[in-house]
């Protein structure tokens, strides 16, 4: 669910300014002046657009108008992105993301059944699901990414390849020696972020999982008509759980970008300034 702008996010004179029968007023009297060839509508069309400017956009109605425009915008592009990760998924995968949302549909119908005094805990739960879905579908996508590394990333190889060169270590030369010792700490972070992304992976298919559970559950409750406010309740508890979960998933992908970082400084030393000249270094050559 899309999280609405904040006013202080919107200018609402430029909204009052670019709203299209504002436009189509101005165009108005610049249409009018080249007729008339007169001057007079474009100077009276200028002094209404100015009280036009410091009135309309400080009408309550005209700002909840434009905080609804933001709003949709928001959602809209919210839906595009999403669509864009449904697609990303494998199959399989969408047809769990497709169970889950036919169980959120089931639940829907069991409540809208309800009296109408109850329908604005029923709207707040309805929301809540919408919010629930798409961390799902976040993490979902999450989950395939990590899985992709996982399954393209041999942390025996890494370790194995580090080990070889400790080895090997005091007999290079000084300078071959200063590079090896970088790719030895290289090697060594990638092995930390493989675990730390393998732990990250479970703890997503957990949350994953949970999500099913408590929906299914919930949709069970739904039939004897529990109560919605207690349903939207215990749907916000599972919603901060899920945020909680999402957080740790941006802090896998700075892990990936910071993997990316170090593999640029790999071979920092080899252009580094020679202490005599100021010139930089060849190559090692083999």
């Amino acid at each position: 669910m899309p999280e609405r702008s904040s006013p202080d996010d919107i200018s609402y004179v430029k909204a009052a300014l670019q709203w299209q029968y504002n436009l189509i007023g101005l165009g108005g009297a610049a249409v009018f002046a080249a007729i008339s060839g007169s001057e007079l509508p474009l100077i009276l069309g200028a002094g209404l657009e100015l009280i036009y400017l410091s009135v309309v956009p400080q009408m309550r109605a005209f700002q909840r108008l434009v905080r609804s425009w933001k709003y949709e915008s928001e959602k809209k592009e919210i839906e595009t992105r999403l669509r864009a990760l449904f697609q990303q998924i494998p199959p399989e995968m969408r047809v769990r993301y497709g169970r889950l949302d036919q169980i959120c549909k089931d639940i829907r119908a069991n409540y809208a059944r309800l009296s109408s005094t109850s329908q604005l805990f029923v709207q707040e739960m309805q929301d809540r699901l919408d919010g629930l879905l798409q961390g799902y579908l976040r993490l979902l996508h999450a989950a395939q990414q990590h899985y992709e590394y996982l399954r393209a990333t041999d942390p025996e190889r890494i370790r194995r390849e580090a080990a070889e060169l400790k080895r090997t270590l005091t007999s290079e030369p000084a300078k071959v020696q200063e590079i090896n010792r970088r790719r030895i700490e290289i090697l060594n972070k990638r092995c930390e972020k493989y675990a730390k992304i393998h732990e990250n992976s479970e703890v997503i298919q957990a949350q994953c999982a949970a999500i099913e559970d408590v929906l299914q559950l919930i949709r069970d409750q739904s039939v004897t008509m529990r109560d919605p406010q207690q349903v939207s309740d215990q749907l916000e508890g599972l919603v901060r759980d899920v945020e909680q979960t999402e957080q740790t998933v941006k802090e896998v992908e700075a892990i990936f970008d910071l993997a990316t970082a170090d593999a640029g400084t790999t071979f920092n030393p080899l252009s580094t300034p020679d202490s005599g000249g100021g010139r930089r270094s060849n190559r090692v050559r083999n």
